[in-house]
């Protein structure tokens, strides 16, 4: 029988409670490296990392070391993720994939095909870079690329989703990481039609679950400009009014354009972490009006997967299944999960000295008649917490930005952002609301219940603008939804007069705080990995 305080622990996958870390730890992640091997991306460079002239490399290597640093990195940090990579604007022959049924456009070759990552795919990748090192010209030689012509886009996207679709989970978060430097494949005669098969595939793709993630690569010799096919292509992800992005073709909020190769890998590194959101919610503005949003956990730390248990079966180890079963101790069998019931645990009462003697009952517990404790089933319990709501974010009214305190954010706000697959017009709708409270300086009250399993909360929406850099935007537009605290969840200090820093004390630690400066003034955390599990890393390399 299970304890009271494990009441609110019921064993649903899909609608647990909004944990992030075991989030990240179950869902797994699928990227697909699609490579052009063109003419210009197989064209000989001088290494920046070493003197003129030592060591030569190409666009297409450095696309490969990028492949090569995130596969070693989720070996430690994603080890249940997958990895491929898809090279096209080559001659080699394609490869089929291993299921029936199977097939790659011409031009294209699966260099790895979706597989889950470890040291066989890690080493034969590392042997290729090592020999394209000595040898300036083995990828050139390793993967002929097409010189007459171009592959359509179209026929990349569409290889794309049959590699994905026979090599990865149905579960998993798929994404396309597409690397190339040519701003206009299509430039010759039936552009427009190939432009309009490419946006149709990108559909389907798109549609199946898989993002795409541009990385334009731009020199000196050449920029990258995406209003020549990629910004008629690829779908923007901005909430904007349509006809504000019909005025302005070349917004493309999430791509990068790199106006240096080295700076790949550091952006890969920032993409590498997928963006999944942690609830898909209604959202009721009023009664009979209701859009569609996602909610997305800002600050989270990544850390080590769960450790697994393996089976030695001679010849090789294979994973050891976990499962987990409910047993009768009296009948001594297996017992279905659903005909479980919970209660609160009877608190026991002070041993009797007839107890102590060994003539009580001897088990020190209060004896409850039968019919007395009250028993509920899991749906009882579900509903004691949810109060009997369905997941929805209820708009309750408007307050003044002002009137938010700084002691009412007591856990970490989720960002809100519209989903226009579920509802149509959310973004439209969702942008108005936005802008209303920007230009009234107010502040939204709703009723939130993020997912089925959990807990209601009375939170504030907090508005926040895009703000665009030179770059292109940083933050992206949205509310911050913020837990609001109960009344129990404030308490005075026992302090009253804090302890304050002497005027001397100040001006020493303004010293060297001074000396200290963050790149383009901010702190993007995507960008710096966590420590703890580079040191983890090291030591599992030290230790082999």
């Amino acid at each position: 029988m299970p304890p009271y305080d494990d009441w609110n622990r019921l064993d649903d996958d899909e609608d647990d409670e909004l944990q992030d870390t075991s989030f990240f730890e179950t869902k797994k992640d699928v990227i697909l490296f699609c490579i052009d091997c063109s003419e210009s991306m197989l064209e000989l460079r001088d290494d920046p990392n070493y003197e003129e002239g030592e060591v030569k490399t190409c666009h297409v290597l450095s696309a490969l070391e990028a492949a090569m640093q995130i596969q070693k990195k989720k070996v430690i940090v994603g080890p249940n993720d997958s990895v491929g990579i898809l090279l096209f604007n080559t001659t080699k022959k394609a490869d089929v994939l291993r299921t029936e049924g199977s097939e790659i456009k011409r031009y294209m070759h699966a260099y790895q095909h979706i597989e889950q990552v470890g040291a066989p795919k890690i080493q034969e990748l590392i042997q290729l870079i090592e020999a394209a090192r000595e040898n300036p010209d083995e990828l050139r030689e390793a993967f002929p690329p097409l010189t007459d012509k171009r592959v359509p886009m179209g026929d990349v996207f569409t290889s794309c989703n049959w590699v994905l679709r026979d090599g990865a989970p149905k579960t998993a978060s798929k994404r396309v990481f597409l690397i190339t430097d040519e701003d206009d494949p299509h430039s010759g005669a039936g552009s427009q039609q190939l432009i309009t098969s490419a946006r149709n595939t990108l559909i389907d793709l798109t549609q199946a679950g898989v993002t795409v993630e541009p990385f334009f690569i731009s020199t000196d010799e050449k920029a990258f400009d995406v209003s020549k096919f990629y910004s008629s292509v690829l779908l923007p992800n901005s909430f904007a009014d349509d006809d504000e992005s019909e005025d302005d073709p070349t917004v493309l909020p999430e791509s990068i354009s790199i106006t240096r190769i080295d700076e790949l890998l550091s952006q890969m590194r920032f993409r590498e972490v997928p963006k999944r959101a942690l609830f898909s919610t209604p959202f009721e503005l009023a009664p009979g009006l209701v859009i569609g949003t996602k909610g997305y956990g800002l600050v989270t730390e990544q850390k080590k997967g769960t450790y697994k248990y393996f089976v030695d079966l001679g010849d090789r180890m294979e994973v050891a299944e976990v499962r987990t079963t409910y047993v009768d101790m009296d009948q001594e069998t297996e017992i279905e999960k659903s005909r479980m019931v919970f209660g609160m645990g009877v608190g026991a009462t002070a041993a009797t000295d007839a107890d102590e003697e060994g003539t009580g009952t001897g088990a020190g517990a209060r004896v409850v008649r039968a019919g007395q404790r009250p028993f509920y089933t899991a749906d009882d319990i579900r509903s004691f917490r949810t109060l009997g709501l369905e997941p929805t974010i209820k708009l309750l009214g408007f307050k003044d930005r002002d009137q938010l305190a700084f002691e009412d954010n007591i856990k970490h706000s989720y960002f809100v952002y519209p989903d226009e697959m579920t509802f149509s017009g959310s973004k439209r709708t969702f942008s108005a609301l936005l802008k209303s409270l920007v230009k009234k300086n107010k502040i939204g009250l709703v009723l939130a219940l993020m997912r089925r399993n959990a807990t209601p909360y009375f939170c504030a929406l907090l508005p926040q603008e895009e703000k665009l850099d030179e770059a292109g935007w940083t933050d992206p537009a949205g509310f911050h939804l913020i837990p609001l605290p109960y009344a129990d969840d404030i308490r005075a200090a026992p302090i009253e007069e804090a302890c304050r820093a002497s005027d001397s004390l100040k001006d020493s630690a303004r010293a060297w705080i001074d000396k200290l400066s963050v790149k383009n003034g901010s702190y993007p955390p995507d960008s710096y990995p966590n420590p703890g599990l580079s040191s983890s890393s090291s030591e599992l390399r030290a230790s082999s």
